[in-house]
Order: C-alpha cells, then sequence, then structure tokens
C-alpha cells in the first residue's frame, strides 16, 4: 500500500517536471518568435 503511494507520489513529480519543461520550452519559443519580430521590423525600417 505505501509502496503504491510512493508511485504515485513518484508519476506527479514527474508530471510536474514534464510540465515545466514544457513551459520553459514554450518561453524559449515566445522570446525566439519575438526577438525574429523585432529583427524583421528593424528590416523592414
Amino acid at each position: 500500500m505505501q509502496a503504491n503511494a510512493l508511485t504515485l507520489q513518484a508519476d506527479a513529480l514527474k508530471l510536474q517536471a514534464d510540465a515545466l519543461t514544457l513551459q520553459a520550452n514554450a518561453l524559449t519559443l515566445s522570446c525566439i518568435a519575438k526577438f525574429n519580430s523585432l529583427r524583421i521590423n528593424e528590416m523592414l525600417y
């Protein structure tokens, strides 16, 4: 019974870590898109 609870906690922590990784990736992509947008605007002017 206790082993099952520990397994569930480990799974929950893994899911939280995966969610944080996805958030970091999304933030990175957002920053890259913003940088590219600024560079394109500079080239247009």
